[in-house]
């Protein structure tokens, strides 16, 4: 038994580390593989004993629904009507409220497990409910599997918020997180397919690397076990072993990120450069070599590029855009006689959106802040000057006179929302730029 319940949150780990890490910058990711974590966390207490135990067991086997719903709620397009007002209730209502249901519910049990199934499973059904209005036509696959799968996920989590003993707790806990597994692995190929990106080869690596890791570290404490017999204490520590095992190797880039900021505290330039190899390193993977630029539709193409804008400044996660095959790209190779290399595909994909960006501004002077300005000011300092005017404490150290001037302006006048309106704009203008120079 122990080995089955090690291996369950085994792949639950896993794959919650997997989906938070590989987008950080998607919510329906990050929802997703927090998700997964809390599960997995509920299957590693689920085979212990203690009144304070089980309570925890029992918030961390609710808490999947709640933050499903938000991972719904990141799945609706961009210009859906209700995504925004959905997305604050959610945040500021819902999950705080719902936490706070299940803590209570924990503790008194009874009655009170009824009432937490209808208030955490509401909100879920509410979210399920926007997603099918804002479907496409005709149905496509995955959204049908995320519906279903999401129906699924749903009756299991009425069984485990309001236990009956009908069905062994083990059946209930492994089919819940059979549909938790399944949506996990949907959001992971929907974000793939949006950015362009393979999913096969960089999932399948990291699989090999927590398997290898469960493995070796995981079979130490289980032959402990076999010469010893289990106990509560070998059970914690296999739990643990196994757990951190996967989680290094998982989130290997970023512990690796953590040992240089301590390492090299007094080097940003090394680190810097030693970042930007792990994350070209971890895009190779990610590359679809397959994809055909041509086939795609005017809209999917200027999603590519706003992808690329985002990362502008990062030229290792430049390294899995398809717009490395632009023709533009092997034209100025061709005139450097590099090899091309995916750093130097990059870096002059880089050279060519700045050079688009370059020609949305306006001649007339250094800085403007007129209508004409407006396309120019919402790429250039963002992504290129590398401005991020509304965060709380915004680092303006390195930034000249003029990035300064453009900060202040964007802050004061220019409210979040419009400036991603005018980015998605403006992205729109510089994927038409490198399409005719493509073309």
């Amino acid at each position: 038994m122990l080995v089955l319940a090690v291996t369950a949150f085994s792949v639950a780990w896993w794959l919650g580390l997997y989906l938070a890490g590989r987008d950080p910058a998607d919510p329906a990711m990050r929802r997703a593989g927090l998700g997964l974590v809390s599960y997995a966390l509920a299957l590693a207490l689920a085979p212990f004993d203690g009144s304070v135990v089980d309570a925890l067991g029992y918030v961390f086997a609710g808490l999947p629904a709640l933050i499903w719903t938000g991972v719904l709620l990141a799945l609706l397009p961009d210009g859906a009507p209700w995504r925004a007002p959905a997305e604050r209730v959610w945040r500021w209502a819902v999950l705080p409220l719902g936490v706070a249901e299940l803590a209570a519910a924990a503790v008194v049990g009874g009655g009170w497990e009824p009432l937490t199934a209808v208030l955490v499973l509401l909100p879920l059904a509410a979210a399920l409910w926007l997603v099918l209005r804002a479907r496409t036509a005709p149905f496509e696959l995955r959204q049908g599997v995320v519906v279903l799968a999401t129906l699924l996920f749903g009756l299991g989590a009425v069984v485990v918020l309001v236990p009956l003993g009908w069905v062994p707790d083990g059946v209930v806990l492994t089919a819940v997180g059979i549909d938790l597994v399944v949506l996990g692995v949907v959001v992971a190929m929907t974000n793939a397919l949006e950015a362009g990106e393979a999913l096969g080869a960089d999932l399948r690596r990291s699989a090999v690397g927590a398997l290898l890791a469960a493995v070796v570290f995981g079979g130490q404490v289980g032959l402990v076990a076999l010469a010893s017999g289990s106990s509560d204490a070998l059970r914690a520590l296999a739990f643990g072993v196994v757990g951190a095992a996967i989680a290094v190797v998982t989130l290997a880039s970023a512990v690796q990120a953590a040992v240089d900021r301590l390492a090299f505290a007094g080097a940003p330039e090394l680190r810097e450069s030693r970042a930007e190899l792990r994350d070209a390193s971890d895009a190779l993977p990610r590359r679809d070599e397959r994809h055909h630029l041509d086939d795609l539709d005017d809209d999917a193409f200027a999603r590519l590029v706003r992808d690329a804008l985002r990362n502008y400044g990062d030229l290792g996660k430049l390294v899995s855009s398809p717009l490395l095959a632009l023709p533009a790209v092997d034209a100025r190779l061709a005139g450097t006689g590099r090899d091309g290399h995916a750093l130097d595909r990059a870096t002059e994909l880089k050279a060519l959106l700045l050079e688009s960006i370059e020609r949305l501004r306006p001649r007339d002077a250094e800085f403007g802040t007129s209508e004409e300005w407006r396309h120019f000011n919402a790429l250039y300092f963002p992504y290129v000057a590398g401005i991020r005017p509304y965060r709380r404490q915004p680092d303006l150290s390195g930034l000249d006179d003029t990035s300064r001037r453009a900060f202040d302006w964007l802050r004061r006048y220019v409210p979040e929302r419009t400036l991603y309106n005018w980015q998605n704009a403006a992205a729109r203008i510089v994927a038409h730029d490198l399409r005719t120079r493509s073309g």
